[in-house]
Parts: structure tokens; sequence; C-alpha cells
């Protein structure tokens, strides 16, 4: 495996992204970031504001530029939006992953959502720019009547590529032995990039106790050609909140959101959901197929509730991208101990030797 990958990570001082204008200043989270051809970075990312196209929208993607990976300039517009219309697509669009098409252009996998009764699916756009995004028709996967969650796509070695994604598992380890739906990673393959097939059984399923006890929420996957000889997969995962406490509605899940006000106030309501007494963390694991894991540690965690730091209570849903001499920066969606999301980094490998 790629040394750098298991060392420490070196948390990076201040956010590299955070609500500053209408359009993101409720909540931000969910980076996907892309190397730029000519140089320099973009990163992809998920947001709510003020100013969103209609009432009840509940998210878009937005996109900021880098030259060096650190400081961003906040680009305008919006750079993909839910539709109305699209029942599948009508609320949110959510945790962007871009890769290059062999024509050239650029193909955008993200989770897509409508009303609470209608499971999330996985949608894409195309672009020849990376600013300016066309939808494409249909749905590139679902999950046969079950959620679909944070897509990361990785071009495979032999050419088509792997799309990771996050799905329930039923478990019969609820409350005196009820059933309970716990999100766990699945994969499906393409050669193509439109049309896609689940590859049997799950890549990584979430630990019954403890620090994954409320189940993963995104995997992002380096293969070999990029990680070292085996493969390496950086997992987000929501501790449970303590026995008897009651978590809030999350606008996503109540099926009566517009009546009772919640989707008028997303953003509010889903924080207070996410603060209840959840904590995230990020993980590593290798594996040398990409099918078959093994978990090898937290990576990045904050110090949990009432204490410092951007990501004190939750680290989720990062996004990779190799840096100068084989060194990698991490961008990922962090939660401080007031409710307040932003985007922050970690630097690892040579990046983060040349700063101990």
């Amino acid at each position: 495996m790629n040394e750098s990958l298991s060392r420490q990570w070196r948390k990076e001082a201040g956010p590299r992204l955070q609500g500053s204008r209408p359009l993101d200043r409720f909540k931000v989270q969910a980076p996907g970031v892309v190397r730029l051809p000519s140089g320099g970075f973009r990163l992809f990312y998920t947001a709510v504001g003020p100013t969103r196209p209609f009432p009840t929208c509940q998210g878009y993607i937005l996109s900021a530029v880098s030259d060096d990976g650190v400081v961003f300039r906040k680009e305008r517009g919006i750079r993909l939006a839910p539709h109305p219309s699209l029942a599948h697509m009508s609320l949110r669009v959510l945790s962007p992953t871009v890769a290059r098409c062999d024509d050239g252009r650029w193909r955008m996998y993200f989770e897509s959502r409508g009303p609470a009764h209608r499971p999330r699916v996985v949608c894409s756009a195309i672009s020849s720019d990376l600013r300016r995004w066309e939808l494409e028709e249909g749905i590139r996967l679902e999950g046969g009547g079950n959620n679909l969650i944070g897509p990361r796509y990785v071009p495979l070695p032999g050419g088509g590529g792997r799309l990771y994604c996050i799905a329930p598992e039923v478990r019969a380890d609820g409350p005196e032995g009820t059933a309970r739906r716990t999100p766990t990673v699945v994969s499906a393959i393409t050669s193509d990039g439109l049309q896609f097939a689940f590859e049997p059984g799950h890549r990584l399923q979430a630990l019954k106790e403890n620090q994954e006890s409320a189940g993963i929420t995104a995997a992002e996957v380096l293969p070999p050609s990029r990680g070292g000889e085996a493969w390496t997969m950086f997992y987000s995962a929501w501790e449970d909140v303590p026995p008897g406490v009651v978590v809030p509605p999350h606008p996503s899940q109540d099926p009566n959101a517009e009546a009772n006000g919640l989707s008028a106030n997303f953003a509010a309501a889903s924080i207070a959901s996410d603060m209840a007494g959840f904590r995230s963390r990020i993980f590593v694991a290798h594996s040398s197929d990409g099918l078959t894991w093994t978990r090898s540690g937290c990576v990045i965690e904050g110090l949990g509730y009432g204490r410092e730091g951007l990501d004190a209570v939750h680290a989720e849903d990062m996004s990779l991208v190799e840096i100068a001499d084989g060194g990698f920066r991490m961008y990922y969606a962090a939660c401080d101990a007031s409710g307040n999301w932003r985007i922050a980094s970690a630097v690892t490998g040579v990046a983060q030797e040349n700063h101990s």
C-alpha cells in the first residue's frame, strides 16, 4: 500500500470554504475536487442559502477554484440545481463526483433527492468546461426501492469505471430485535459511464456498535495506480446518538416536511438533527481487488461536543487529490460544536512531512 495514506494526517488551519453569500450562507458540505488540466483545482460542493432557486429547494451544487488547493475563489452561479418537474430530482442534488470522459468532456455523478417517500438515486450531468453542466436524461443507478447516497466514481485501470455508493442494509439489531436499515458501501460497474450493473454483495458493512453504529455516509476510493500496490478507501461513518435521545426529524426524511414547515427552514432543521448527539469521523480501509476490504482505523476526527475545532462534531464526505511529491490533500465536510458546516482539509505524505 502507499504508506503515506496510512500515516498521520495533518489538519490544515482554517476552512477551505464556508458560507459567505446568499447561495451558501446556511449550509456548506459534500465537496468533490478536480485537478484542472490548465493547473489549479476546482472544488464542487453542496450548499443551501436564502436565495435558493425555489422555496422548498433543499440544496444545489456550487463551485470554487484555487491555484494552490488552499485558497479558493467562489465562482458565480449554480453549477447544478434540482428540477421541480422531475420527481426523483425535485428537491436536492448533492455529493458531486467528477470524472473525465473518453471524448475529453467531463461527467458529474451526484445524489438526487425528491420527496421523502421517493428513494434517492444517482444521476449525471455532462460538461465541456466544468462550469456549464447539462443534465443527462434518466437515472444512472437506483436501488430497487432503497436509497442510494454519496456516490464516488473511480476509473478502472482496464477501462470503464466503478461507482461506490451507500445503500441500506436491513438488520434485526434495532431496539428489542426490531429491524433497522444501516447504511453500508455497495458498488456498480460500467463500460460506458451511463449504464451500471451492481456487483454482488457489500464492499464494506458498517459496524453495529461504537463509532460506526449509525452507518457509513460516503466512500472515496483510490485504485492502485493512485494509491500504491493496494486499493485504499476513505470512508465516513456516523456514531449514533446516546440511548434515550430524541432526534428532531430531518426534513429529507419527513413525508410531511413541507406541511410542518421543515422544507422552508431546511438548513436549520437538518442542522438540529445533525447536532442531536451524532458524531461522524473518517476512516481508512485497504483491499487487494477493490471489492473485499480490511479496516485500518480512524484518520480524521474532532474533539467532540463543547470542544474546539472546525470538525469538533462531524468530519465526513471526503474527496482526495494527489498533490506535489506524492502527497495527498483531503477535503471534507466539517461541523463544529456550534453547528456550523464548512469544508476543511488535511494533508499527508510528503506534504505532511514538510510541515512536521
